[in-house]
């Protein structure tokens, strides 16, 4: 099912990434597909927020390691501000501690920048559609994290 069937329009994305080519090769790549639009594009984290609030689109596309303002930084602002639409990290990194904190700060997905052109779309339609997104080669790790915070001892807390 495409997007397009789903609603009579299609959905908007936007990407903030301090990387020009890597936002040229996703901008090419949804040129190729009709129930995906950009509606915006920036290397700059505080301009992104701010067009972010303003277009509201359905979805960014948001790099978690940038100058000035990072990803995580970034995320939080647009949920204090409100911002209802999804958010998914594209990022290089698999830390457990980067996955889980943007999925605890309101991520709705965690992309790997290594993946296959062809799976990005299809991750950015189910993203857009409400679901969460994960690359697949986290499973196991987030698996592993959620195992250790199970068995972890309950935090101390001490009362003055």
């Amino acid at each position: 099912m495409t997007l397009s069937t789903a609603k009579d329009t299609p959905a908007s994305l936007m990407i903030i990434d301090d990387h020009p080519l890597l936002r040229r090769g996703v901008i090419q790549l949804l040129e190729l597909e009709d129930d995906l639009e950009l509606v915006g594009e920036t290397g700059d984290p505080e301009e992104g927020i701010a067009l972010a609030l303003k277009l509201e689109p359905d979805l960014v596309l948001l790099d978690l390691n940038m100058p000035g303002v990072n990803g995580l930084e970034a995320l939080r602002r647009l949920r204090e501000a409100n911002y209802s639409g999804r958010v998914v990290m594209f990022t290089v990194s698999d830390h457990e501690d980067d996955v889980v904190a943007a999925l605890r700060n309101g991520a709705d997905g965690y992309l790997l920048k290594d993946m296959e052109p062809e799976d990005m779309v299809r991750q950015l339609r189910q993203a857009a559609l409400g679901r969460m997104v994960i690359s697949e080669s986290l499973t196991a790790l987030l698996a592993e994290a959620l195992r250790n915070q199970r068995n972890a001892p309950p935090p101390r807390i001490f009362i003055a």
